[in-house]
C-alpha cells in the first residue's frame, strides 16, 4: 500500500508529479482521495470501521468507502474502484458528487472529492481494509458529532456536517 503510485498536485489540484504513497505522506505533499457516503432507503448512513492494520486512523469510523486516487486515475474512476475493492459492490452508475474538500493538515493534505449514493447491499467488506460496517441514523450521527465525534476520522466529520 505504501508503494502505490499517486499524483502530486498543486494548490489548484493540477498534477505536477508522481510519488509513492509513503513518500507523499512522509513529505506532506498535496494529493487526491475520494470518499463515498452510502445511504439506505431509510436515510441511514453506512460507515466503515477502519482495520486495525491501517497505517492511518486504525480503528476509526470512516466514510462508507474511501481511498487514494492512483496516478493516471480520475476521481470518478477511483470511487467506482473503491466501492468494489472495499465493499464488494458494483455500482450501476456514478454516485452523485457532493463537494470537494481542500487539502490541509487535518485531512492529510488531500483534495477529497466526496460522493453519495443509495445502496442496500449486500456488502462484502475487504477484511484487510474494513473491520466492521454499520448503519447509523441521522440522529445518532448528529449526537455523535455534538459530543465531539471521538472515533470518527476528521474527513468524515466534515462530510457528515456538510450533508446533515
Amino acid at each position: 500500500m505504501l508503494d502505490e503510485l499517486l499524483s502530486v498536485v498543486d494548490e489548484n489540484d493540477l498534477v505536477i508529479g508522481q510519488k509513492s504513497r509513503g513518500e507523499i505522506h512522509r513529505l506532506g505533499l498535496r494529493h487526491r482521495s475520494v470518499h463515498l457516503l452510502i445511504f439506505n432507503q431509510a436515510g441511514d448512513l453506512l460507515l466503515q470501521k477502519r482495520s486495525m492494520l491501517k497505517d492511518s486512523c486504525p480503528g476509526f469510523w470512516d466514510s462508507s468507502a474511501a481511498g487514494h486516487v492512483e496516478a493516471g486515475e480520475s476521481y470518478d474512476q477511483c470511487v467506482m474502484r473503491e466501492a468494489t475493492e472495499e465493499l464488494g459492490i458494483e455500482l450501476s452508475q456514478l454516485p452523485e458528487r457532493t463537494g470537494k474538500l481542500s487539502p490541509n493538515k487535518n485531512n492529510g493534505m488531500e483534495f477529497c472529492q466526496a460522493y453519495k449514493t443509495v445502496h442496500e447491499g449486500p456488502f462484502r467488506p475487504e477484511e484487510a481494509e474494513v473491520d466492521e460496517l454499520r448503519w447509523f441514523s441521522q440522529k445518532e450521527l448528529k449526537n455523535w458529532l455534538e459530543q465531539g465525534g471521538e472515533g470518527l476520522t476528521e474527513s468524515v466529520k466534515i462530510l457528515i456536517n456538510q450533508l446533515a
